[in-house]
């Protein structure tokens, strides 16, 4: 029954949902939309989860002196102090000149363009590797993202004016279509798991790591 129960309830659920996804009637939306504010709910409890899993974890890390245990007291350490005054700002928090505020802006801002600055030495290696010209094809995307690099920076228009007209076509056409083409297949891969955990076939969510059915 531990893993029957909550394999029913998303069986029921998915179905309900789908069904009052197509089905205008009072009744059913009403109940549609109640089920909707439920997940809500149950994201956030999942955020409180996640936030006491992090404090465990990092509590008997430092504890035990691991490795990088100081930088983990300064993780546990902004996490409790942001909470206290987010709490004790209530809803006035997010408001400008706040002090959330200002931990946002002044540590959380700074330290997320720091890893996305990191990111594009990452994304410059992956290039470095992906455009090997090799075949038609990699020939054909080293084209593009060279017309692309030199068409969104101002020396593009330098260089002969028509660069920027033609990146933009290449984001506006080739580059769409294939993206389309992507998310399409994302979509259906999202519906085949629904359907799966739907009919019950996906037992991962209920069970300790098993595979599924």
């Amino acid at each position: 029954m531990k893993r029957e129960i909550p394999m029913l309830i998303s069986i029921a659920a998915g179905i309900f949902v789908l069904i009052g996804f197509f089905v205008p009637h009072p009744a059913v939306r009403t109940t549609y939309d109640d089920i909707q504010q439920w997940v809500i709910i149950v994201v956030a409890f999942t955020y409180v989860l996640g936030m006491a899993n992090v404090l465990r974890i990092n509590l008997r890390q430092i504890g035990r002196r691991e490795t990088d245990w100081p930088y983990k007291i300064a993780l546990v350490a902004g996490l409790l102090v942001t909470m206290a005054i987010g709490f004790s700002e209530g809803t006035r928090y997010l408001n400008d000149g706040s002090r959330f505020s200002w931990i946002y802006n002044t540590f959380y801002s700074s330290m997320a363009a720091t890893m996305f600055s990191l990111l594009a030495f990452f994304i410059a290696s992956a290039a470095f590797r992906a455009f090997r010209v090799r075949t038609v094809e990699a020939l054909l995307l080293a084209v593009a993202a060279f017309i692309l690099m030199l068409g969104r920076v101002p020396i593009g228009h330098l260089i002969h004016p028509a660069l920027p007209d033609v990146a933009n076509w290449l984001m506006e056409i080739p580059q769409n279509a294939a993206k389309r083409g992507i998310l399409m297949g994302a979509a259906l891969g999202v519906m085949a798991t629904g359907f799966r955990i739907i009919l019950g076939i996906e037992k991962t969510y209920g069970s300790d790591g098993g595979g599924g059915a």
